[in-house]
């Protein structure tokens, strides 16, 4: 559904003759043709739609960092247009779940897992990877996972 989604935005961005947005997207194609390589390469089948959410995150974390950096080094033109990626990018992910919605989805997690303490954390993160693929920021989730396990 993502691809058909991404193939037909490119379409869609030549006819309007939007260049920022049809070469980000022909690189987002790019990404996820070669994520689909490294996964065949391993023996797994194509990236899900799930599979694919975690590689837009990752490609919109590049993008942030960029953007740092790009600011420390008076570069406002370049940061801009990472900006701009990282938007385009965004539409193809579902909303992010608020910080709140984070915390409840965690204590939900816990006990559904029956967590004691720092050993069950995989188990706690696997069932919200499972449930909440590209909803929310696994980086910061994990820190509030090992404070609620701890605490």
């Amino acid at each position: 559904m993502l691809r058909d989604d991404i193939n037909n935005a490119v379409k869609d961005a030549m006819r309007a003759k939007d260049e920022r947005k049809l070469s980000t997207l022909r690189m987002v194609n790019s990404t996820i043709k070669n994520a689909d390589i490294a996964a065949r390469g391993e023996g797994k089948p194509p990236l899900s739609d799930a599979d694919l959410l975690g590689v837009f995150q990752k490609m919109i974390k590049q993008r942030q960092e960029s953007v740092e950096l790009y600011d420390k080094g008076g570069r406002a033109e370049l940061a801009a247009g990472e900006r701009d990626e990282i938007a385009i990018i965004s539409a193809y992910l579902p909303k992010q779940m608020s910080e709140d919605d984070v915390k409840a989805a965690i204590s939900a997690a816990i006990a559904e897992t029956n967590a004691a303490g720092m050993k069950d954390m995989g188990k706690v993160i696997g069932v919200l990877k499972a449930k909440y693929a590209g909803q929310m920021d696994f980086a910061k989730a994990s820190g509030l996972v090992k404070a609620a396990l701890t605490g």
